[in-house]
């Protein structure tokens, strides 16, 4: 690969999807679970994980996930960083 084709690449909407599904995983899965114990109700991911008959612990799975995904953007955006 040429540099102007790594460059290229390095632009790509995949890293700025990679942030905001992180972004949006980690705040519907862990504000979901502290809803759902403040208040007793759900909202978003996890009131159709609720309708679906997920047990209570996997809207936390949902916002571990986002978690991992917001770590491997962070991962790969620093990593690229370094690279240059």
């Amino acid at each position: 690969m040429s540099k102007q084709q790594l460059k290229k690449s390095d632009t790509s909407p995949g890293r700025g999807l990679l942030w905001l599904f992180g972004a949006i995983l980690t705040v519907q899965g862990f504000g979901s679970a502290i809803t759902e114990a403040g208040w007793n109700t759900s909202f978003g991911v996890g009131g159709l994980l609720r309708a679906a008959h997920v047990p209570e612990w996997g809207t936390l799975l949902v916002g571990c996930a986002g978690a991992a995904l917001l770590a491997t953007a962070a991962r790969r955006h620093f990593t690229k960083r370094q690279a240059h």
